[in-house]
């Protein structure tokens, strides 16, 4: 698969804050890829640079191997839809979406064709003489993409554009987003700092911090084996603990020992990463540890149970319930114990998003 967007050694600083950090980061053609990160992480300002909307202080920015780091926005195949939307209130639906096309001075026709188009997309047929302000936030959210798309452009640029909508819109418009990215075959960038919704849309993920990258992989990927204590902390719940190496593919730690599938020399200093939902309650007897119940709260599709066990608080997610004060026993299997050493590393990736 080519690779349509390609970022080599990028910079950016803000007077004396650096915001990004020497980063390289290539996107596969018709990907939907997204940049997930804590506010201040850089990845605005990574999409901004992709964009055309800030120059990097150092490095590059590719556009199908041409280099388009000097190219302003209006000159590059790529469409934006940010946070706010960006509409003209004194505009209607249709002169809203169709802005773009009477630059490019179309025909009457062709833009009344490419309107309606881009409204079937985004399911609003109909719409073309309502005015902005008697829209819901998610129609107003469809019409952005709309005016973006009926450009027809290679990458689509999405700046948190859900982040203004309730919760219920939110999980309908991830749905919609990654149904319209089907239909029309471009490649989506898209930021955010929710990790459901990463997890939720995204071919591939960029976990970012601190202007540095700090893993590349699929929701999966990303979730279930996370390269260092930041991504595994960021993504999700875990429970993460201080060990020690105790033999070969064997790892101490909350004052038992257990078999792993890492393997680093005897007496290594680790941290162990441990998701709630692959901890199995069981009884006292049959657990590698033992601990008493102090909280058990009801999530919807799971109970959420906090278990002390000596000095240790571990959290588990579990269809199951118990009752505060229950004494259990807790199993994992070697496959759900994720080791790693325990300074923070960043950046390892391999550059690209294949």
């Amino acid at each position: 698969m080519s690779k349509i967007i390609r970022l080599e050694n990028v910079s950016k600083h803000f007077g004396s804050t650096e915001v990004l950090n020497n980063l390289s980061l290539s996107i596969d053609s018709s990907s939907f890829v997204t940049l997930l990160g804590p506010s201040g992480c850089g990845k605005t300002t990574t999409l901004r640079i992709i964009g055309g909307f800030e120059m990097p202080s150092t490095g590059r920015v590719y556009y199908n191997d041409t280099d388009i780091t000097d190219l302003p926005p209006y000159k590059r195949s790529l469409n934006t839809v940010f946070q706010k939307y960006a509409l003209f209130p004194h505009l209607n639906v249709y002169d809203n979406i169709a802005f773009g096309l009477k630059l490019k001075k179309l025909s009457k026709k062709e833009q009344d064709e490419k309107v309606k188009k881009a409204l079937e997309l985004v399911d609003l047929e109909g719409f073309e003489k309502r005015a902005i302000h008697t829209l819901s936030g998610g129609q107003q959210q469809r019409i952005a993409i709309a005016r973006a798309v009926v450009n027809e452009p290679d990458v689509l640029l999405l700046d948190e554009s859900l982040s203004a909508l309730d919760y219920k819109m939110r999980k309908e418009m991830q749905v919609e987003l990654k149904n319209m990215h089907k239909k029309l075959g471009i490649t989506f960038i898209f930021v955010t700092h929710d990790q459901e919704e990463a997890l939720t849309m995204s071919d591939k993920i960029v976990v970012m911090a601190d202007g540095e990258i700090q893993q590349i992989g699929t929701p999966e990927e990303i979730y279930n084996e996370p390269k260092n204590l930041f991504v595994a902390d960021f993504i999700g719940e875990s429970n993460i603990f201080t060990g020690k190496m105790s033999g070969k593919f064997k790892v101490h730690f909350c004052d038992a020992d257990f078999v792993c599938v890492d393997d680093f020399p005897k007496s290594t200093a680790v941290e162990v990463v441990v998701r709630p939902e692959d901890i199995i309650m069981t009884t006292p007897e049959n657990g590698n540890i033992t601990g008493t119940v102090t909280s058990v709260v009801f999530k919807g599709v799971h109970f959420e149970i906090t278990v002390q066990s000596g000095n240790y608080e571990i959290l588990i997610q579990s269809t199951r319930s118990a009752k505060v004060g229950d004494v259990i026993g807790m199993k994992v299997e070697p496959d759900e114990i994720h080791i790693m050493k325990p300074e923070y590393t960043t950046n390892i990736f391999d550059g690209v998003i294949s």
